[in-house]
């Protein structure tokens, strides 16, 4: 999609602090880091929400979660703890419409989250 911000760090055309990258996802540094860990896992494709995943989509989704742990294990979060949350539309905090679980460590968590 030509106006995705993530698109665009995808591809290169917006620099991005790249941690992982292969030939279905890309994670990278969230810019407005709300923890010492704050990485975004995204699709290569363009998702714009959680609602237009498909049933062909679940591998693709268990492959995010799976680097989001992988991440959290090498910064040396994997035992101490890590959050791991996919937002959905903007009314639950998404703001770039293209699908990314964000993974969070290194900081005190609290429950509800706000």
């Amino acid at each position: 999609m030509s106006d995705c911000l993530f698109c665009k760090i995808i591809t290169g055309e917006v620099p991005g602090s790249i941690v992982y990258r292969d030939e279905r996802v890309v994670a990278f540094n969230d810019i407005n880091a709300q923890a010492p860990l704050h990485a975004l896992i995204v699709p290569v494709r363009h998702i714009s929400t959680l609602n237009a995943l498909t049933a062909e989509d679940d591998g693709l989704v268990g492959e995010m979660v799976r680097r989001a742990a992988a991440i959290a294990a090498e910064q040396g979060y994997g035992e101490s703890g890590y959050r791991t949350v996919f937002n959905t539309n903007a009314g639950a905090g998404q703001s770039v419409f293209h699908i990314h679980l964000h993974v969070l460590a290194g900081r005190r968590f609290t429950w509800p989250p706000g």
